[in-house]
């Protein structure tokens, strides 16, 4: 989706070196495959055709982070907030009582 992004972090002989791919239109896509001591970072379009590559050795990559797009309502133009669970009962629900002078103690 477009938006979505991957950054790489490579060690470069003492150094550290950031890459970033990010899937710069509508419709494309960062995919991520990894094999034979290389890894690849492809941008691609709907049908599969690659637009960049980025390849690097496997064992020179220290870190690879997938940023995904913030996701927007179709119809509010709202951001999408990610659900979040309620807190869970049980277990030692003294420790979740509030005071009586209406402090949680914890």
């Amino acid at each position: 989706m477009k938006g979505d992004r991957t950054e790489i972090v490579i060690d470069a002989g003492g150094a550290t070196r950031t890459y970033e791919i990010e899937a710069t239109r509508n419709g494309r896509r960062v995919e991520i495959t990894h094999g034979r001591g290389i890894v690849e970072v492809t941008e691609v379009t709907r049908s599969g055709t690659p637009v960049r590559t980025a390849r690097f050795m496997a064992s020179r990559v220290l870190a690879l982070v997938e940023h995904p797009a913030a996701r927007v309502a179709a119809r509010e133009g709202k951001p999408i907030a990610p659900v979040v669970p309620p807190p869970r009962e049980g277990g030692n629900s003294a420790a979740r009582q509030p005071a009586r002078d209406g402090v949680t103690v914890t």
